[in-house]
């Protein structure tokens, strides 16, 4: 089977590496388009960055030329790690062009007709793509904090209807980017303030977990209280959680609901679906970054510490790795999913 050509917008960026190192050798992709700014235009792409990955730049894509958005590209389907200040117009353009772009910013998530994707939980949002104004589409990630969240609780919500919850996060630093964080404000400290992160996760969670009713997304119906803090962690976002339910579930059944959950991806055996979305820690003091966050090609999440809480019903820790399965990854997984469901046959 001949691979799809695909490109990868922002591709000199933290989250554009991450993508050009994960489709490496990727059964239904071969990257065929680098797409950056002006400044990188026309250099091979192994000048043009400077690589932060763990592995040598791909072979297949280091003397690839480097291109701006504008100009002729091969492929059709593009994933988008593109900087917020200029994603949107960009993102536009290359649809309305008849392009698929599927991206990690944040600029079309609250856009009426684009969902926020994670195919485990809401696939049935993708049908939405249909009322979209241009001969391509968009895709969207959640915010990287957010993805795990939504994992983890959809199951919950899904059979026991969440009223309220509260969550606070610890934010690796890899989440801001390169350079990101001066090791002067983040070493031996707590950043307790993330811009825009907070209302992110207060906004997208609840459009993620909504249903789709045949015409929009409608929300789901629950209070999201997040507090967001950067700390010295390289890879891996932690979030605490204390939840409200409609009904209470106990501790035994929440760990088997979530132990047991698995999505259409899983029934899929797509490349990038872990064997179980969510993987249940017994041990006290799990999940960690260090520890878990690497697992199953850091696209697992993981929950512990599952335990009744004094003021809501249940209180949980969730982790995952943030530019894996919050970033990168998840959009792979979005267009492994788009592709064998046919979502791509007009486009390519």
């Amino acid at each position: 089977m001949a691979k799809i050509k695909v490109g990868v917008l922002g591709a000199t960026g933290t989250v554009g590496q991450k993508f050009i190192y994960l489709l490496e050798q990727h059964p239904f992709f071969e990257v065929s388009d680098l797409v950056a700014s002006e400044r990188s235009k026309g250099k091979k792409y192994q000048q043009a960055v400077v690589w932060k990955q763990d592995a040598e730049i791909p072979a297949n894509v280091k003397d690839l030329t480097v291109k701006t958005y504008d100009e002729p590209l091969t492929a059709k389907i593009f994933f988008s790690g593109l900087d917020a200040a200029v994603a949107g117009d960009i993102e536009t353009y290359l649809a309305e062009k008849g392009n698929v772009v599927i991206t990690n910013s944040k600029n079309h998530r609250m856009d009426k007709d684009v969902p926020i994707s994670i195919p485990e939980i809401n696939s049935e949002h993708f049908e939405i793509l249909k009322k979209q104004p241009y001969p391509g589409f968009i895709v969207t990630n959640s915010n990287c904090s957010t993805m795990f969240l939504a994992i983890a609780l959809a199951p919950l919500h899904k059979k026991y209807k969440i009223k309220r919850l509260f969550v606070s996060t610890l934010q690796a630093i890899s989440g801001a980017g390169y350079p990101g964080i001066p090791s002067l404000d983040i070493l031996g400290n707590v950043v307790p303030f993330i811009g825009g992160e907070e209302e992110k996760i207060e906004s997208e969670l609840k459009k993620m977990l909504g249903t789709f009713d045949g015409q929009q997304i409608i929300p789901a119906d629950f209070t999201v209280s997040a507090h967001c803090n950067r700390v010295p962690v390289i890879d891996g976002h932690t979030e605490t959680v204390s939840i409200e339910f409609e009904q209470k579930p106990s501790v035994n059944e929440i760990k088997e609901l979530l132990s047991s959950f698995q999505g259409e991806p899983q029934q899929m055996d797509l490349p990038f679906a872990p064997d179980y979305p969510v993987i249940v820690r017994e041990q006290d003091d799990r999940p960690q970054p260090r520890l878990d966050a690497n697992l199953y090609k850091g696209m697992a999440t993981f929950v512990g510490r599952i335990r009744e809480c004094n003021v809501f019903d249940i209180k949980m820790v969730i982790m995952g790795h943030n530019t894996i399965r919050g970033a990168a990854g998840a959009a792979v997984l979005n267009a492994e999913y788009l592709y064998k469901k046919g979502y791509f046959d007009s486009i390519i």
